[in-house]
């Protein structure tokens, strides 16, 4: 935090009267992200100096919107490799299925619990970016009846879970313990991924773009947790899945020049 200020604070008089011209829509959003206090020292004073505690929120809000940000496009390469090769060859549907469920927990739990949006708002965009990658498996595995059922099931799923009506179908303290949950459900749903991929000593369908950003935001999203969220259920599940994410990584790296053949082709000549 030190260093932010000592490069910064050269500069701040020739910022301030930048800042000062910021018009009041921007300001407020700024106010509404960072508080009027954090905001007054940061932007309108420029001081990053005296308040590190301000710098550390700014950080993690700037963090929070990046991930927020690259999670409504993380998901999307491999759903467009999906559409492309009409293949769902080496990809595992229960790590997928998984995952889907305990990212929507997530989701409805941050709701419910009144966190900021900057700190789950992700789940709702990759859950849904999920949610299509799981029906197009069903569809390019020939299952379209299953892949109907799961679209009604996941559907009622999370109207339940967020329960829109206040009509009390799943208490708090019920979905505490189904966020609980979630740290296994992260866990168990990236492994029968990691072993497809060994098994297969390839990681086929697997996008590249999705894991290597998975990971990068799992890592920040640790550091808002810590930063921003009082609760260690959600920063043990960002911590596991930042741990198997980076295994999924690793295996793009070992298995990257045999990821270019189609497993199906291979077991075909076996």
């Amino acid at each position: 935090m030190e260093a932010i200020g000592q490069i910064i604070d050269p500069l701040s008089g020739y910022i301030r009267p930048i800042t000062a011209l910021i018009p009041e829509p921007v300001e407020n959003i700024g106010v509404s992200l960072l508080g009027d206090k954090c905001y007054d020292t940061l932007i309108r004073k420029v001081d990053f100096v005296s308040s590190p505690d301000c710098v550390a929120l700014a950080i993690s809000r700037a963090l929070g919107l990046g991930i927020v940000g690259m999670s409504s496009i993380v998901k999307v390469p491999q759903i467009l490799k999906l559409v492309s090769s009409r293949s769902a060859d080496g990809l595992s549907l229960v790590s997928f299925v998984l995952e889907t469920i305990g990212y929507f927990i997530s989701l409805s739990y941050g709701f419910r619990m009144n966190f900021p949006f900057t700190t789950f708002g992700e789940t709702a965009l990759i859950g849904i970016q999920n949610f299509v990658i799981c029906f197009l498996i069903l569809q390019y595995s020939g299952k379209k009846t299953l892949a109907a059922l799961f679209f009604a099931a996941i559907s009622s799923f999370v109207y339940i879970l967020v329960d829109p009506t206040n009509a009390g179908y799943i208490s708090d303290q019920q979905m505490t313990l189904l966020q609980g949950l979630t740290i296994p459900l992260s866990l168990f749903s990236k492994i029968p991924q990691v072993l497809t991929n060994y098994k297969n000593k390839s990681t086929g369908q697997l996008s590249a773009f999705s894991v290597i950003n998975y990971l990068a935001g799992s890592l920040a999203r640790v550091f808002t947790t810590f930063q921003e969220v009082n609760d260690p259920i959600i920063l043990s599940s960002f911590v596991g899945a930042t741990i198997l994410n980076a295994i999924l990584a690793i295996q793009l790296v070992l298995y990257w020049s045999n990821s270019t053949k189609p497993v199906s082709a291979e077991k075909k000549k076996k």
